[in-house]
């Protein structure tokens, strides 16, 4: 469990801020996916549609997120379907261009240099041969890390945040949570979670300086 620093006392009635990774520690990652379709010869949509809504991917990447298997392996087997001939670092290529989002990066640092228990919560693409969260520098953020192929369970199965509250040492109550996807909210909710859906538009981060008490700019 985690063992909070003696930083101080955070400047709200919470004491914990769980973060998701892609969409919302990330810039949106859409346009970098279709421009990387595009170099590749593929139509822009290939990649997003590819892996929503093909059976044989959509089941890849669940097994890819709960670990039951690894990113070469989903590399290998995916590409086919997307109609590229090499797979070598697939995942890695299509998201080289993603980086992260500055200004929830300085958030994050701002919540734990206040005293937050600051967490992250991410459902895996996958660590080896490409590690998305060492390429945008956000490990180092949190006293707390759960992805979900280490754990062998994805948002939003329940079981993946009540072990992140344990790990954390806090009371959902005491916790806001951040996603993208509107389908991992209710879990978190139904823990007492506060929940912010990060959907794109201005002033998600202004909404949790609010919550949280803080201000954090952008350096």
């Amino acid at each position: 469990m985690y063992q909070p620093a003696d930083t101080g006392t955070p400047p709200s009635t919470y004491r914990g801020l769980i973060l998701d990774f892609a969409g919302v520690l990330t810039v949106d990652a859409l346009a970098v996916h279709r421009e990387w379709c595009v170099n590749q010869g593929l139509d822009p949509e290939a990649w997003r549609r590819t892996l929503n809504t093909h059976p044989v991917v959509r089941k890849l990447y669940a097994d890819l997120e709960a670990g039951r298997i690894g990113q070469a392996e989903w590399n290998e087997k995916t590409a086919p379907f997307l109609g590229v001939t090499d797979h070598v670092n697939l995942m890695g290529r299509a998201w080289a261009g993603v980086g992260p989002a500055l200004d929830m990066v300085a958030l994050a640092r701002a919540a734990r240099h206040a005293g937050y228990a600051v967490a992250m919560l991410s459902n895996s693409f996958g660590l080896d041969p490409y590690d998305p969260y060492a390429a945008c520098g956000v490990w180092e953020l949190f006293d707390v890390t759960v992805v979900s192929e280490r754990e062998g369970i994805a948002k939003p199965d329940p079981a993946i945040y009540r072990m992140t509250l344990d790990r954390m040492g806090l009371p959902g109550e005491a916790c806001v949570f951040v996603d993208d996807h509107p389908a991992n909210l209710p879990p978190a909710e139904a823990l007492g979670i506060t929940t912010v859906l990060a959907d794109g538009r201005p002033g998600t981060v202004a909404r949790l300086e609010s919550l949280l008490g803080l201000a954090a700019p952008v350096a």
